[in-house]
Formats: C-alpha cells, structure tokens, sequence
C-alpha cells in the first residue's frame, strides 16, 4: 500500500518517539483534519489522547508546536512516496497520481497544508512557515522531477502543475473528486508531453 499524503493524518508509531507523543499527535492530526485547527482546542486534544496536562506540555510546549508536528508528519509522508518511486516522470505519476487518490478518499477535506495556510495566514507564524516549507520543497521536487523527464522549462511547468494539483485539493473537497483526480492526471500528462 502506497504511502498516505498530505491530506490524511499519520498512522503508527514514529521509532524513537514515546507512546504519549505518537498518540498525541495522532489525535491532533485526526481533529485538526477532519474539524479545523482552529475549532480544536489543547483540552480536546488532551481529552481524546487520554493523557495529562503535564504530558502534552513536555512534549509540546504550545499548540502552535503541536500543529508544526502535524504539518511535518504529513510533509514527511510526502517526502517518503517521493522517495520511493524512480526519477522524473515515474516519480511525478507516482505522487501526483496519489494525490489524486487521496482526493477520492472518504474524509477527504482538502489539503492539510492549504487549510492550516488558510488558518494562520501571518507570514511569521511558525505555522505558517512549515506550510512553506513544504510546498518550496515541493515545487523544488518537481522542478528537478519535470527536467529529469527531458521538459524544455521544468520551472514554468512545475508553477503549472503546483496550479493543476492545488485546484484539484480544493476540487477534490468541494466539487467532483474523480473528475479533479482525472483533470490532475491528464494535466501531468499534457506538461510531460511538451517537446
């Protein structure tokens, strides 16, 4: 089973990490996804994950920090399918054709990136940032992706596919699903075949 992406929340234990914090962040990703971040508060959190106040402090000192491991947890799902599917054009199927997966998904609500964006729209927040972070790491990823697949002008045409996939994240939540994942494909399809 191919790895989850940015728009559902991580599963399993992270080695090295203890228990309290894997359900602790399990929990947030879960309410953070499905209700909003805003809408959920730390007593919540707390509540669902079934530890003590002292426990979520320890491992995180604020709810902004605790919302950063969400948004990096799903980052790094992202990065490990990237990872695991050869160059160029292979690769760009591969999580470009997962994405269009996960908008199919029940309980798709978007992308987690895009919404936690749309939540803390202050440039300086740490939230913010890791929202940045991600996505100049995923332009970055195809740039590089779309010149190892021979593409004349890999930067406009990846500007073009970040356009393509983040049309289909808000599509795929608020209109037809499989017609986003198939307008996301074709339009992958249509930069790949670009002389």
């Amino acid at each position: 089973m191919p790895a989850r992406l940015a728009d559902s929340p991580p599963h399993g234990r992270t080695p090295g990490r203890s228990e309290a914090r894997d359900r602790l962040l399990r929990t947030a990703s879960a309410l953070f996804y499905g209700e909003g971040i805003r809408a959920v508060g730390v007593d919540r959190v707390i509540g669902e994950a079934a530890v003590t106040r002292a426990t979520f402090y320890r491992h995180f000192p604020s709810k902004d920090d605790l919302v950063v491991a969400y948004l990096r947890s799903v980052d790094e799902a992202v990065r490990a399918l990237a990872g695991s599917a050869p160059e160029g054009a292979p690769r760009l199927r591969a999580v470009i054709g997962q994405m269009g997966e996960q908008a199919c998904a029940a309980g798709f609500r978007g992308c987690a990136f895009i919404n936690a964006a749309a939540e803390y729209p202050d440039p300086d927040s740490p939230v913010h940032r890791a929202v940045a972070e991600h996505r100049q790491w995923l332009t970055a990823l195809f740039v590089r992706e779309l010149g190892v697949a021979g593409h004349p002008d890999p930067e406009q045409a990846a500007a073009h596919l970040m356009m393509l996939r983040d049309g289909a994240m808000v599509a795929g939540y608020l209109a037809d699903a499989g017609r986003a994942r198939e307008t996301l494909a074709r339009g992958l399809e249509d930069l790949l075949a670009q002389p």
